[in-house]
């Protein structure tokens, strides 16, 4: 690599310190520190976030306008696996912010375009592969409890049934294992990639071992990333302007928690 870029795009192959351990007192002052990173460059946040508000108002149009609506219910459940890849940008705010460099839309938009030439390109694959192969999984479970009928505007009522029930029950527990074990692959692997020069492997490897090593904290976490997600979602995706970047500049400094500068 022989070209300078802002930010820490370009880096020589880095070290990675052995992890430090996260205890349930950890997590307020992780969240307060994502809401005054906020707090300090809103603008930042909501335009990332306006990206995935869109997104999700768009796939409701499209459904809506096919008359298959219904379909947007796993969508919209399996949407947050999308959420830390949309919240590299986020990242790189909290970075700059952390080290004092002074934030521009060049500089922050040029070091999230500088990427593509990094690992997260292949970790936004393995992202996009699980949120793909849920919606696949949605779709069979659905066919398996009630065949291949269309779903129509009586689905609902279907999903109060016996069987509606069982499905919701399943598709939940199956959802669930998925997005844990999306989550313990990610939470730590996007900002390590961002900060630091190692392949997506040994990111994912290292995200795993410190969600592994941290059980009950990393639960916890999961578990507010899941719900205030979900709040957020539940007006038009309204909510998500201020939930994503609030949880996006949180897990930097879960990140940079875990593994601080050297």
């Amino acid at each position: 690599m022989t070209e300078e870029i802002s930010g820490p795009a370009h880096l020589p192959p880095s070290e990675i310190p052995q992890p430090q351990p996260v205890a349930l007192t950890d997590l307020r002052p992780i969240l307060a520190a994502g809401l005054h990173d906020f707090k300090r460059a809103p603008f930042y946040g909501i335009a990332f976030s306006l990206v995935y508000v869109l997104g999700g108002l768009v796939l409701y149009a499209v459904f809506l306008a096919s008359g298959q609506s219904w379909w947007f219910i796993p969508i919209a459940l399996g949407f947050p696996l999308l959420a830390p890849f949309a919240a590299t940008g986020l990242y790189e705010v909290s970075r700059r912010l952390e080290q004092g460099e002074p934030l521009s839309w060049g500089a922050v938009a040029g070091c999230v375009l500088a990427q593509k030439d990094r690992q997260i390109p292949s970790m936004a694959m393995v992202i996009m592969l699980a949120f793909m192969f849920w919606v696949f999984v949605a779709h069979t479970i659905f066919a398996l409890f009630f065949g291949l009928q269309p779903i129509t505007s009586s689905t609902f009522d279907m999903l109060l049934s016996g069987p509606g029930l069982m499905m919701l029950l399943v598709g939940s527990a199956i959802g669930g294992i998925m997005a844990a074990v999306l989550f313990a692959l990610t939470v730590i692997s996007l900002p390590l990639l961002l900060d630091r020069e190692v392949d997506f492997i040994t990111a994912m490897i290292t995200s795993f071992s410190v969600v592994t090593a941290n059980p009950m904290p990393m639960v916890v976490w999961a578990a507010l990333i899941a719900g205030l997600l979900f709040l957020g979602m539940l007006p038009m995706f309204l909510g998500l302007f201020v939930v994503l970047p609030v949880l996006g500049h949180a897990t930097w400094h879960l990140y940079r928690h875990v593994l601080p500068r050297v």
